[in-house]
């Protein structure tokens, strides 16, 4: 029985399939399950059947999924203190949006102010409470999470807009994969304007979804201040809508503070600086592209 059996336990049975699980903890289907497998045999009970379009846990599996569930943060836990003296190490997931936009000039500047072996990651809201809870994240940045031993705080108010092209199409609607995320702010947009599922097109990446809306093929929500730029040069226009501009903000969500690593205390604390905030805001000033480094994902398998 190992770390990354457990772990591909508790987040199939947390999040009920192996794609989810897979796709939160960074690793392929077939790991996630021959993990599985493994577990399976070796404690001679199934764990998880599936009931419909979910995995749902045995009566074995529950018994074990709390305490696995523990041994899965006590084994990052005992990776942290191991490393004591080494350079710290901070894992921050975030919303599509600012992945693409904010995580690297943002994690420039802050490695810059401290000795941390800073990476980011993408992952939906939904799973963004187990991620923090099995410590494989330090800090969630976007939505605003909620559960047991969580702490989440505002620190950046944004607007959503609507954007086009000026002689564009307004008849369909152009996402990121922010889109798909339920708790997302662009979901919100969507549900307030009730437009329909069938009018929604989502693109690979944010930039992508703009993109296509500058050339004409429709309309696009966006944080406001990410696509000032745009909006200057005249490539996109503003689109008026009933509910727009919508008031949104930007959480940062971690462990509570007795059990959170000193690299989050400081990444919240450097949050709150005009510096970082002024980052947040303009995030492609006064930072090289050169250094930034695209999202990775860290897991129970690295």
């Amino acid at each position: 029985m190992t770390l990354s059996q457990l772990g591909a336990f508790v987040f199939v049975a947390r999040l009920g399939s192996v794609k989810a699980a897979a796709r939160a903890l960074g690793v392929s289907e077939p790991a996630v399950s021959q993990s599985l497998a493994q577990l399976r045999r070796h404690l001679g009970d199934p764990l998880l059947t599936r009931s419909g379009d979910r995995m749902v846990l045995t009566e074995g599996g529950r018994r074990l999924v709390g305490i696995a569930a523990q041994i899965v943060a006590l084994g990052a836990e005992a990776t942290t203190a191991v490393r004591a003296g080494h350079p710290a190490r901070l894992h921050v997931v975030m919303a599509n949006d600012l992945a693409e936009y904010v995580a690297g000039p943002l994690l420039c500047l802050f490695t810059q102010r401290r000795p941390v072996d800073a990476s980011s990651g993408v992952a939906p809201t939904a799973e963004l409470p187990l991620l923090l809870a099995s410590r494989l994240a330090d800090v969630a940045l976007g939505a605003q999470v909620t559960g047991a031993g969580l702490a989440s705080r505002p620190v950046l108010r944004c607007r959503l807009i609507v954007v086009g092209s000026p002689h564009g199409r307004r008849d369909h609607w152009l996402v990121g994969p922010s889109g798909t995320d339920p708790a997302s702010d662009t979901s919100r947009l969507l549900r307030l304007l009730r437009v329909q599922e069938s009018r929604v097109r989502v693109f690979a990446n944010q930039t992508a979804a703009w993109k296509a809306a500058a050339e004409g093929a429709g309309v696009a929500p966006a944080t406001a201040h990410l696509v000032a730029s745009q909006l200057r040069r005249g490539d996109l226009v503003p689109v008026e809508t009933a509910v727009t501009p919508l008031s949104a903000y930007w959480y940062a969500t971690t462990l509570e503070p007795p059990h959170r690593p000193a690299a989050a205390d400081a990444f919240l604390d450097f949050l709150t600086t005009p510096a970082a905030t002024q980052v947040m805001r303009t995030p492609d000033d006064g930072i090289p592209r050169s250094r930034f480094r695209p999202p990775v994902h860290v897991s129970i398998w690295s």
